[in-house]
């Protein structure tokens, strides 16, 4: 079947995509708020609280991905998901930092060019795009106003500070079982963050810890993706209760 994304950074490269041919592709280029703790260092985040968390600076999300967003494993996530959906190998996509979430991603071609997709952090742009695909239908909401935007700022992320990004796409590239392990583990690491019953920095350190323990099926079936899922999820939950 035929999958048209709607999540914003996945929307834009596919819109980017249209500016040249597949083999003219030379990577992608996923872009990333940086969550509330942009700037900060690891030895700050030690005893952050869920408030702060969940204070996002541009966009309205759910606890879930909000937290992701903060840690930049929903990043990570992303960036596999661009993998699959784009057929694109994982040294040719890249993630920057851009605070101001008007760029949504790039695709860079051959020659040098890029192209970016812009607009402004509303999810009801992506989701039309994918509704109205091939066509684009007229628009009700903010318009970009690029003078009232401002400065647009890239910075690489700080994988020392947020090691999620890195454990997400090294089993991203070790592919089989190991995505869904991270997935799992990282959701399991996430309630329990969101319960009260782990420090923030515990969930980088979890998913790690489950991830490193995993017996990878490089090429796995369903049965193979549902027992690493419950596999997983019992071993995050056997990590949480030793901290």
């Amino acid at each position: 079947v035929s999958l048209t994304p709607v999540d914003s950074e996945h929307s834009a490269i596919f819109q980017s995509l249209r500016g040249g041919t597949e083999k003219e592709v030379k990577r992608l280029i996923i872009t990333a708020s940086g969550g509330p703790f942009r700037g900060k260092k690891r030895s700050e985040l030690e005893n952050v609280t869920l408030a702060q968390c969940l204070n996002h600076p541009n966009w309205s999300m759910g606890q879930k991905v909000t937290l992701d967003s903060s840690t930049l494993a929903n990043k990570g996530l992303e960036v596999m998901e661009a993998h699959w959906l784009f057929d694109m190998p994982y040294d040719k996509i890249a993630v920057v930092v851009h605070p101001q979430s008007i760029v949504h991603s790039l695709v860079e071609f051959c020659d040098g060019s890029v192209i970016a997709q812009l607009g402004v952090p509303d999810m009801r742009l992506p989701i039309q795009f994918a509704l109205s695909w091939p066509e684009r239908y007229d628009y009700s909401f903010e318009q970009l106003d690029l003078v009232a935007a401002g400065n647009l700022t890239f910075e690489a992320p700080d994988l020392e500070a947020f090691p999620s990004l890195k454990i997400a796409i090294d089993c991203g590239k070790a592919g089989g079982t190991l995505p869904c392990a991270f997935n799992a583990a990282n959701e399991e690491a996430v309630y329990a963050f969101l319960a009260g019953k782990i420090k923030y920095l515990d969930i980088p350190y979890i998913t790690a810890t489950v991830t490193a323990q995993h017996n990878n099926v490089l090429r796995p079936q369903l049965e193979d993706i549902e027992a690493t899922d419950a596999w997983a999820r019992a071993a995050a939950k056997g990590v949480i209760a030793k901290l």
